[in-house]
């Protein structure tokens, strides 16, 4: 925790971009029992800085779910802790400063292009489903001393080529990524003026000094480029627990944008925070 305590400090980060499904409640559940187990702290952040799919009715049925399976929290929204709530929307500064620093390291470029011109150069995938950002473009984008940065464009981190990262998993164990093969070079601050999600995450769970993040294993690919940014930034990384996706009876993971059947929709059907956690495959 970059020498600032070595008390457990997690957190519940929901994002209010949908209901929240069982899958959602089984992460955030261990979440809590890890927090607890260590005798430490667990705080809870709203993640919406989409404003354009964020919405305050999300984030309060997100917290009246939470609450509805048992779950606590000692900073964030009701619960009067030290600081609180914490929301990314409301921490767009330190984001903006935290940019600031990685172009005045030289980590990363402005990288404007439209998505139609990045798949015109047959970019490959990446390992969890992103369009590989082409060297080629990489190359005609970098302009060296950028003076005072252009916060009305796409900012992307150069990633080291080759390199593999890697990192002990507290769930799954060991993971590795190659940079440029298994993701490229990722945004980290967008032209609509605000932080892409590894920036945001990584500001906040620096300022927060969480000491582990738990979160779903759809998540993997994420940590390998967030590891980058706490190299760029010269900070400690948290430890990283990846949990398993939870899958409905077809074999398909829950998710929001496919309407998973959700945590309020399980309550009304009768369905007690047991049957929520041990919902599904």
């Amino acid at each position: 925790m970059d020498g600032l305590s070595s008390h457990y400090r997690g957190r519940l980060a929901p994002t209010p971009s949908g209901r929240l499904h069982a899958g959602h409640a089984r992460t955030f559940a261990k979440a809590f029992e890890r927090a607890r187990a260590a005798g430490g702290d667990l705080v809870m952040r709203i993640e919406d800085i989409d404003r354009e799919r964020c919405r305050p009715e999300f984030e309060e049925a997100a917290l009246r779910d939470l609450r509805w399976m048992g779950l606590q929290w000692d900073e964030g929204p009701d619960r009067g802790g030290p600081v609180g709530p914490y929301r990314q929307s409301e921490r767009l500064e330190r984001h903006r400063a935290l940019w600031r620093e990685l172009v005045s390291g030289g980590h990363v470029y402005p990288a404007d292009f439209s998505r139609s011109e990045i798949l015109s150069e047959g970019p490959a995938r990446e390992r969890d489903g992103g369009v590989l950002f082409p060297v080629s473009l990489r190359a005609v984008s970098e302009m060296g001393d950028t003076g005072d940065p252009d916060a009305t464009v796409n900012w992307r981190f150069r990633v080291p080529d080759g390199e593999t990262i890697r990192f002990l998993d507290g769930n799954l164990g060991y993971q590795e990524f190659v940079a440029g093969r298994d993701f490229g070079d990722f945004l980290v601050w967008r032209k609509a003026g605000g932080p892409s999600y590894e920036l945001a995450v990584v500001a906040d769970d620096i300022d927060m000094e969480i000491s582990e993040v738990v979160r779903g294993e759809d998540l993997l690919v994420s940590t390998a480029r967030q590891l980058l940014l706490y190299r760029a930034l010269s900070k400690e990384p948290p430890d990283f627990r990846h949990e398993a996706l939870v899958r409905d009876a077809s074999g398909k993971r829950l998710s929001k944008t496919a309407q998973s059947v959700s945590i309020e929709e399980l309550r009304g059907q009768g369905y007690s925070p047991d049957d929520v956690l041990n919902w599904g495959s």
